[in-house]
């Protein structure tokens, strides 16, 4: 376990506090906003950390990693909205048994995944039907 900096903790509250994913740039500029002297590469380095212990998701989008809080010490997947970035945690019930059965249809053990599921949320489906509305 590291040790619990002040950047460290402010890292953690500031992705807790934001809506779906986050770039460490959009976090690191939030941040500033509000005040605080934490540079960038502390930002990556306690983002990077928070996830290797479980306490944020990551997933990578257009070349970049994008970081979400979550709940440690629970294997989940992910609803995404391309959108607005709507995001929602959905049980690995469904997804484990059928990931451990293609690996052993295909010969693998010992097999690791990551899901994450894309779509559009009902509030951004609702607002495109719009005629003339711009999400």
């Amino acid at each position: 376990m590291k040790r619990n900096t002040w950047q460290r903790e402010a890292v953690r509250t500031a992705l807790t506090t934001s809506e779906g994913f986050v770039s460490a740039q959009v976090l690191h500029s939030h941040l500033r906003d509000q005040g605080s002297p934490i540079g960038l590469a502390t930002v990556y380095r306690a983002l990077s950390s928070l996830e290797s212990e479980g306490e944020a998701d990551t997933l990578q989008q257009d070349g970049e990693s994008l970081y979400r809080a979550c709940t440690p010490g629970t294997h989940h997947h992910h609803l995404i909205c391309r959108t607005c970035g709507k995001t929602v945690e959905i049980s690995a019930d469904p997804v484990e048994s059928w990931a451990q059965k293609v690996a052993a249809e295909n010969g693998f053990t010992q097999a690791e995944h990551v899901v994450d599921v894309f779509g559009t949320c009902a509030e951004c489906s609702a607002a495109l039907a719009e005629p003339g509305r711009v999400v």
